[in-house]
């Protein structure tokens, strides 16, 4: 498992391309036939991608995590942004169509993932935090979670906004996590930006065409950077940092958050004009 060192708020400021690319940027979650975790030293964080072909593929516990299994003393949020597909928890069964969210709680053993169709397989993001408190392992179903209305076409902000493990849904110790998809013509998101300082953030980008890109914004609002990010790459978002983006096409990004506490709206705003 690859260790992601917490980001530098001093020294980001005087990094270079390629050394913002390595500090915010997460690539290569998702490969057929492996699962692939990354640690993030911020807020303990585990981000993965686990892409099941012919054969399932178990959630094994790295040797970094010192644990017997790997939600021994974690909570896990996956959503399914490829094919159907399946997690067995435990020796129970949990078909995720595309979209489609499961929560793990803490304590929970053994987790499989499966592809119905190995040409066209399932693509699991995982997100995972500590836990203090054991909760049900959960399913939602994307088509039966309500979107929210955002933004507006003359603001190029228009977007559908869903929440699948938070405070009135799936219930977790500190797990935030939902899914927000922007409409044709549509292509800027969290405008204007905003930090919070009691919880970290991980976006991850998905349904980015391939001649396309978004643009994403970081950093402190009076310093900020960019990181250029294609298809199913994420970008990680420290407490001190705005996350925003803005694309060349419409696109759909995975949300997840993890900290003091699950007030989806317990935001610092950072005003437009007071960017930089």
């Amino acid at each position: 498992m690859e260790i992601l060192p917490s980001i530098d708020l001093r020294g980001y400021s005087h990094m270079s391309t390629n050394e913002l690319r390595q500090a915010f940027l997460v690539e290569g979650l998702f490969q057929t036939g492996l699962l692939v975790l990354k640690y993030w030293e911020t807020d303990r964080t585990v981000i993965g991608g686990v892409v099941p072909g012919a054969t399932k593929l178990a959630l094994t516990c790295p040797r970094e995590l010192a644990a017997k299994f790997f939600n021994e003393r974690r909570e896990l949020g996956i959503i399914n942004l490829g094919a159907a597909g399946t997690v067995e928890v435990d020796g129970k069964s949990y078909p995720l169509q595309t979209h489609d969210c499961l929560y793990v709680g803490r304590g929970a053993r053994d987790v499989t993932f499966g592809s119905a169709d190995a040409a066209q397989p399932a693509q699991f993001y995982l997100l995972s935090y500590p836990a203090h408190v054991d909760y049900p392992t959960t399913h939602a179903s994307f088509a039966a979670t309500p979107g929210v209305e955002l933004g507006a076409p003359s603001q190029a902000n228009a977007r559908v906004l869903y929440k699948f493990i938070h405070a009135g849904g799936i219930k977790s110790c500190q797990l935030v996590m939902g899914m927000t998809v922007l409409k044709p013509g549509s292509v800027w998101n969290t405008m204007p930006p905003h930090t919070h300082l009691r919880r970290t953030e991980v976006y991850l980008y998905f349904n980015v065409a391939p001649e396309a890109a978004v643009f994403h914004f970081a950093g402190r609002p009076e310093e900020t950077r960019s990181v250029l990010v294609h298809d199913r790459q994420a970008v990680l978002s420290p407490p001190w940092s705005i996350h925003s983006g803005v694309g060349t096409n419409n696109y759909t990004f995975i949300w997840g958050m993890g900290g003091e506490n699950q007030e989806f709206a317990d935001m610092d705003p950072a005003p437009i004009k007071t960017l930089r």
